[in-house]
C-alpha cells in the first residue's frame, strides 16, 4: 500500500514484528510433532538457529556449545579471533571499558591487521571437536577466507556487510565479482545483508545458496540513525522471500532466506518464519548466555569503523545457560528464553508442522495488539508491561 506523504511523493508503508500478531489455524498440532530443523543448500540444521559473526557471541566454545545443540555460529572472520593471539584476553577489555570510551578502545583493537594463521587456528580448534562451524567475510577480504575455508572443510561460508549487493560500482580498483567468487565455493554459501526483492533476486543468482535479510535492527547496531537507511523486518522478509520464490519458480533452485537481527523473542522468531523466513540469525540474545565470548557485553559489527562507526556496545541483563535461552525451562514471562518451545507451540497453534508450512500462516496488521486488555500489566510494570 502507498501513502501520499507529500506532494509528488508517494512511499510504501512498511511493518515491523511488533506491528503484526499470527492468526490461530482452525486445525492445530500437537508441539512434539512439528519438525523445526531447516536447511541451507547441502547444510542441515537441527534448529533454525543461527549466531550472528559478532566477536561479543561468538568463540570457539561458544560455537562448539551451539552446534551440538543443533544451530550453528558464525565466526567473524576479521575479528579479535584473527587479530590477536589471546582474543578472549581482547573482548574483556572492551567489556572493561567506560562507555563514554568504548567505540574508541573498539577502534584501537580493530586497527591490529588480519592474520590469516590465527583465523586458521581458531577454526581448527572448532573443527578438531567434530563440530560444525561457519566463517564471515566483508567483500574486501573474501577470497582470502575463502581459501581458509575451503581448507579446513567447513560448512558454511558467508560474505556479509551492512549491504551487500551483486553489482557495486567503483573508482578505486576492481569490485569483487561475487559470481565468480561463490562459482569456486566448495560448501555451501550465503551473501547479506539487503532489504529489497531487487537486491535479493540478483543476489541468488549469483549461486549463493543463502540470503541474509537486516539492515539495522540489531540491539547493538545503530546503522538507521547514523545513515538513515533501513527497512522494518517484516516487510523486508516478505520482500526477499518473495524473490525467493520466483527465483525457485524460475530455476528450481531453493535458496534460503536468513532473517538478521531485530527478535527478542520466540514470538518474534515465528513471525519471521511466518513472513518467509527459512532461519534466523541471533546475536543480543546469544549474547547473554554463559557461553557467549563477550560475558553479557556486545557490540555492532560496524563499530570499529574508522570514519563512521555504526554500531555501540551493549549490556545483556540476563545470565542463563545457552541450552536454557534455547530449549528451556524458561525462568521469565517475557518470551526470552526457550526460543525453540516458543516457535513449537506458535507453529503448533498456526496448524504447521514444519518450517515452509509455517510460512503459509496467516498474520493481522495490529500495532496496538501488545497493549490490548494489558493496562494493569501497564500499570504494574509487569509481563507485556515492563
Amino acid at each position: 500500500m502507498r501513502e501520499t506523504v507529500g506532494r509528488n511523493k508517494e512511499w510504501r508503508r512498511a511493518y515491523a514484528f511488533d506491528d503484526i500478531s499470527l492468526v490461530p489455524s482452525a486445525v492445530t498440532v500437537d508441539p512434539r510433532d512439528l519438525d523445526i530443523s531447516t536447511g541451507l543448500g547441502s547444510l542441515g540444521l537441527e534448529i533454525p538457529f543461527l549466531a550472528s559473526a559478532m566477536d561479543g557471541v561468538v568463540n570457539v566454545g561458544f560455537a562448539v556449545a551451539l552446534s551440538q545443540l543443533g544451530g550453528l555460529a558464525v565466526l567473524n572472520g576479521e575479528g579479535v579471533s584473527s587479530r590477536y593471539e589471546n582474543p578472549d584476553e581482547v573482548v574483556q577489555r572492551i567489556a572493561d571499558a567506560p562507555k563514554e570510551k568504548v567505540v574508541d578502545v573498539i577502534r584501537e583493537i580493530y586497527r591490529q591487521p588480519f592474520r590469516p594463521e590465527l583465523l586458521a587456528r581458531t577454526l581448527k580448534h572448532i573443527k578438531a571437536q567434530g563440530e560444525k562451524v561457519a566463517v564471515s567475510a566483508t567483500p574486501k577480504l573474501a577470497r582470502q577466507i575463502l581459501q581458509i575455508a575451503q581448507e579446513l572443510s567447513l560448512d558454511l561460508f558467508v560474505v556479509q556487510a551492512t549491504i551487500v549487493t551483486a553489482r557495486h560500482k567503483t573508482s578505486s580498483g576492481e569490485p569483487l565479482d561475487l559470481a565468480d567468487l561463490l562459482r569456486g565455493a566448495e560448501m555451501p554459501t550465503a551473501v547479506g545483508n539487503c532489504v529489497t526483492y531487487e537486491a535479493a533476486l540478483e543476489l541468488m543468482q549469483t549461486g549463493a545458496q543463502g540470503v541474509l535479510v537486516g539492515v539495522g535492527p540489531g540491539a547493538a547496531c545503530t546503522t538507521r540513525r547514523v545513515l538513515g537507511v533501513g527497512v522494518p523486518q517484516v516487510t523486508a522478509i516478505i520482500d526477499v522471500a518473495a524473490a525467493r520464490d520466483d527465483f525457485f519458480a524460475n530455476t528450481g533452485r531453493r535458496v534460503s532466506v536468513i532473517a538478521d537481527g531485530g527478535m527478542r523473542s520466540g514470538g518474534d522468531i515465528a513471525k519471521a518464519i511466518a513472513c518467509g523466513a527459512d532461519a534466523v540469525m541471533l546475536g543480543s540474545p546469544f549474547a547473554a548466555t554463559r557461553e557467549a565470548a563477550g560475558k553479557g557485553y556486545n557490540w555492532g559489527m560496524a563499530t570499529a569503523d574508522p570514519l563512521l562507526p555504526r554500531g555501540t556496545r551493549v549490556r545483556m541483563a540476563r545470565d542463563i545457560t545457552l541450552n536454557q535461552l534455547i530449549f528451556g525451562p524458561a525462568a521469565t514471562d517475557e518470551g526470552t528464553e526457550n526460543l525453540a518451545g516458543a516457535l513449537r507451540l506458535a507453529m503448533a497453534v498456526c496448524g504447521a508442522t514444519d518450517i515452509e508450512q509455517m510460512q503459509h500462516a496467516q498474520a493481522v496488521i495490529a500495532p496496538s495488539i501488545g497493549a490490548e486488555g494489558k493496562r494493569e500489566q501497564r500499570e504494574q510494570g509487569v509481563g507485556m508491561g515492563k
